[in-house]
């Protein structure tokens, strides 16, 4: 997700939904958190961006970019969630959740992105594009996984969080990471709010550096994290560091600190990136699912 999966757009002024109440489905509100956190926590791996909002920002914040919705069956319980906003995340149970669920979305005039695992995403879209909503860009990405810490030859580096004086190194890199991903320039399209996510994320103690003499030579951040799962993003290696094993030492020490607090660290990367691939299967990365990210067009977004 990188970038636009990150946190504040301190207002809720491109929403159009808040009152939208299809079928079963209501918003969620402040108090149930807990009941929505039990749902999602059943699949932890695949629900940790929807759950690390939820930990950090209650169900009803600016900083999650959107508004979170939940379908219940006839007995009340919940069969599905989304977050319908910017970045548009789902988790259901049922067909009918998801298909109510993706009505819902349709009266969003605020979605940048869909996301979620791939059969789920297609039969989402189904539903959601019968409005006549296009896709700009999508693409396939696999969702790896790591849950016992690899060992490698050479001892610690100099890896440490980020400060907040250091904003202005990580966030040209992260820029650059989210442009190739969602063919959006975030320092051009929203320079004021990916300065404040960038920053929050320093803040929160979720972004990894090395840095050398003022230049940073290792990136690595912390997009979500619950109590079992951290889920990374933005993981980059200076190019004059990642042929002599230097890449493979700086994130798999950084997964052995992220596993001294959760179960296990994961990720998604491009399907047709192979080398990327084989990199993170030579960190101990295992493969777990196949996921869909859709890129809506531009005229489809509020500005």
């Amino acid at each position: 997700m990188l970038e636009t999966s990150g946190t504040a757009q301190l207002d809720n002024r491109s929403m159009s939904i808040g009152s939208v109440d299809v079928g079963n489905v209501t918003r969620l509100r402040s108090g149930q958190e807990t009941e929505v956190l039990n749902f999602l926590a059943e699949r932890p791996i695949h629900t940790v961006a929807m759950m690390s909002m939820i930990r950090d920002n209650g169900l009803t914040s600016p900083f999650n970019r959107g508004v979170f919705y939940g379908y219940r069956d006839l007995n009340g319980r919940l069969e599905g969630v989304a977050l319908i906003g910017h970045a548009t995340l789902l988790e259901s149970v049922s067909d009918r959740a998801l298909s109510a669920l993706s009505r819902v979305a349709r009266n969003c005039n605020a979605i940048h992105m869909i996301m979620g695992e791939q059969d789920r995403i297609d039969e989402f879209w189904s539903s959601y594009s019968e409005e006549g909503h296009a896709k700009r860009h999508s693409c396939v990405e696999q969702l790896f996984e790591l849950s016992t810490p690899m060992i490698v030859p050479g001892g610690d580096t100099e890896l440490r969080l980020a400060t907040v004086d250091e904003v202005d190194l990580v966030m040209p890199v992260q820029a650059v990471l989210a442009f190739e991903e969602s063919g959006v320039n975030p320092l051009q399209a929203d320079p004021e709010g990916f300065r404040l996510r960038c920053l929050r994320r320093i803040q929160q103690g979720r972004t990894w550096v090395v840095v050398d003499n003022g230049s940073l030579v290792f990136k690595g951040e912390v997009i979500s994290q619950t109590t079992n799962v951290a889920y990374l993003e933005g993981i980059w290696t200076r190019h004059d560091k990642r042929q002599n094993g230097d890449s493979v030492r700086y994130l798999c020490e950084l997964s052995r600190k992220l596993l001294q607090e959760v179960n296990s660290v994961c990720l998604l990367v491009n399907e047709k990136n192979l080398r990327a691939k084989a990199f993170y299967r030579k960190c101990g990365f295992l493969f777990r699912a196949s996921y869909k990210t859709i890129f809506l067009k531009m005229s489809e977004r509020s500005n």
